[in-house]
């Protein structure tokens, strides 16, 4: 019996993301982080196939691949080995980044070339990032709460569109795009899940999107919006053939504009990465970034093997974590584990697309918002009312948001520099961070610096680190060791406030 209290008093000092649940609290928690993400990872098949000019079934067999390379991705991310993993409740799959750049080169080979070179690509585009990560993982020093705050909330507002086209049904080519039905359901969701954070408790309370999409898809069988044809036709077993398109094929041109995609992906993930460490109470510091990005591109670097994509992280589900507090990251690793089975059984990935694109919009506002949150939560330790910080977030926020008010800003620049200009984060997270070297680090002291880019004092620290403790409740509290070493590290701030390390944020 004192053996056993003992492991429970040793399991229960670890850190909330290095904790493990009981099966079944691991395996619905893990599912839940599949269906927030499920429709981001094969959306970039579904536009990238047609436009190399694949079949139906050759699509569907593209994202089957799409699942299986996400769900390696991730479990490189979450469990790791060597210097490879953030070891933090980080999901990977297919980025957006490279859908753009992707198209323009299925449209300009011919369809039996189209994909091997896209593979060759990304797999050189992977295996650069992977090299780079180390050099890259410096850039951690650049990215004070003025600047994470920025590219959070930029992220959560990104994100919202996505949300709002899946409301109105995904297609806007089909006839009932926006339909009162769809907006309706969508609604219906939005209102379910609100209602389900209110009034349970416990683990379902953390559940409650997984239990709101539940909901929602059973109400919209009656209501004639779920699709059971994809389930009808799906095989039980299919394994991503290594391959299956032809072996790789190197062209120049499709390698610079790849590698510009992981360069886009790196300055992405870096940002979700000090993201979500502050959600989960475990600032990324260089060496978690390091790692985190040594995965992301690892795993680009395998995919085109299995015939995926390349990979980066996924900020929808930040916002799960945000608004769950299930911070273990062992509950991400289940969710790597199912996306490989759904990856290896069609049927199986089949269950979870019956899940409507409206009543995932209507979950999606709530996770996407809550990302958007918690970066006007960084923003608030971020001395917005010193120097030229509110003219960095301004700025920043205004550039990120061109891409996403006006979709057509840009459309007479060269079509390699979309790349970046089209993703509101990398832009705004690029102004931020020259924006904040010129008014807080160009021609001024350290002290002087150090206060202008929004580190907290000691006393701020305490209170925000006091707030997020209320907030999470007893069982979320900080662990011993972790409480050991806060006030040295407040102490160490206050005497040496040119440090330069980033201060942490309040938990959500």
């Amino acid at each position: 019996m004192a053996a056993i209290t003992g492991q429970k008093s040793e399991e229960d000092r670890k850190h909330p993301v290095d904790q493990t649940l009981p099966p079944f609290k691991m395996f619905t928690s893990g599912l839940q982080h599949v269906a927030a993400m499920y429709a981001g990872v094969v959306a970039p098949p579904m536009i990238v196939g047609p436009a190399c000019g694949l079949s139906p079934t050759e699509t569907a067999f593209l994202m089957g691949a799409s699942l299986f390379t996400a769900g390696i991705a991730t479990l490189l991310q979450t469990l790791g080995f060597w210097k490879v993993g953030a070891k933090l409740p980080f999901v990977n799959g297919v980025s957006f980044a490279g859908v753009t750049p992707m198209v323009a080169i299925g449209k300009a080979q011919s369809p039996h070339d189209a994909l091997p070179i896209i593979f060759g690509a990304v797999m050189v585009a992977g295996v650069l990032g992977f090299v780079l990560a180390p050099y890259f993982s410096k850039l951690v020093r650049f990215f004070p709460p003025v600047v994470t705050g920025t590219v959070i909330t930029l992220i959560g507002v990104s994100l919202l569109p996505v949300a709002f086209n899946w409301s109105q049904g995904g297609n806007d080519r089909a006839p009932d795009y926006g339909s009162l039905t769809n907006i309706g359901m969508a609604a219906l969701t939005f209102v379910i899940v609100l209602v389900l954070r209110k009034v349970l408790r416990g683990f379902l309370q953390q559940i409650a999107i997984l239990l709101g999409l539940i909901a929602g898809t059973l109400i919209a069988i009656p209501v004639g919006i779920t699709d059971f044809g994809a389930l009808a036709k799906a095989n039980l077993v299919g394994f991503p053939t290594p391959f299956h398109f032809g072996a790789p094929q190197f062209d120049l041109a499709a390698i610079i504009s790849m590698c510009i995609v992981m360069l886009v992906c790196m300055t992405e993930s870096t940002a979700d990465m000090l993201a979500l460490g502050k959600i989960v109470g475990r600032p990324a510091d260089e060496r978690t970034i390091e790692g985190g990005l040594r995965a992301d591109t690892l795993g680009s670097a395998l995919s085109p093997l299995f015939n995926g994509f390349a990979n980066s992280a996924f900020a929808q589900n930040i916002g799960l974590v945000a608004m769950t507090k299930v911070r273990s990251r062992f509950v991400v690793a289940t969710g790597g584990v199912i996306l490989v089975v759904l990856g290896l059984s069609p049927v199986a990935a089949s269950i979870i697309s019956l899940v409507p694109l409206p009543v995932l919009g209507g979950a999606g506002i709530v996770l996407f918002g809550s990302v958007a949150a918690s970066g006007i939560q960084t923003l608030a330790g971020a001395a917005m009312e010193k120097g030229e910080n509110s003219l960095i977030v301004a700025a920043a926020v205004g550039i990120g948001l061109i891409p996403i008010a006006a979709p057509d800003f840009y459309h007479n620049l060269p079509k390699d520099m979309l790349v970046i200009l089209d993703s509101g984060i990398s832009t705004g997270c690029l102004v931020a961070i020259v924006l904040n070297l010129a008014f807080n680090h160009f021609g001024k002291s350290g002290d002087g610096a150090q206060a202008d880019t929004g580190a907290m004092t000691a006393e701020a620290q305490a209170g925000a680190d006091a707030v997020a403790d209320a907030a999470d409740g007893p069982d979320a509290a900080t662990p011993p060791e972790a409480e050991a070493t806060i006030p040295q590290q407040a102490d160490r701030r206050a005497k040496d406030p040119g440090s330069g390390e980033p201060a942490s944020a309040p938990t959500p």
